[in-house]
């Protein structure tokens, strides 16, 4: 492994890669790194829509402070 996708991975999974990942080449490395970086914009682009579409619940008047209390 190399350095660099080790910390790559390691900034992905906040915390360091567990042992049994020590066998994959360093490009199998990155492409797993990726892989969890896009799923997290995914997820995170998923919930800015949630909540977007929750307040649509909230009466007008209140959406915008209700906004910048949930997205400070």
């Amino acid at each position: 492994m190399s350095n660099e996708a080790l910390s790559h991975l390691s900034t992905e999974l906040g915390a360091p890669p567990p042992p049994s990942l020590a066998h994959l080449a360093d490009h199998q490395l990155m492409v797993l790194a990726t892989a969890l970086s896009k799923e997290r914009e995914r997820r995170a682009a998923g919930l800015g829509e949630a909540a977007e579409a929750a307040l649509g619940l909230v009466p007008a008047l209140a959406r915008g402070p209700v906004r910048r209390i949930l997205f400070k």
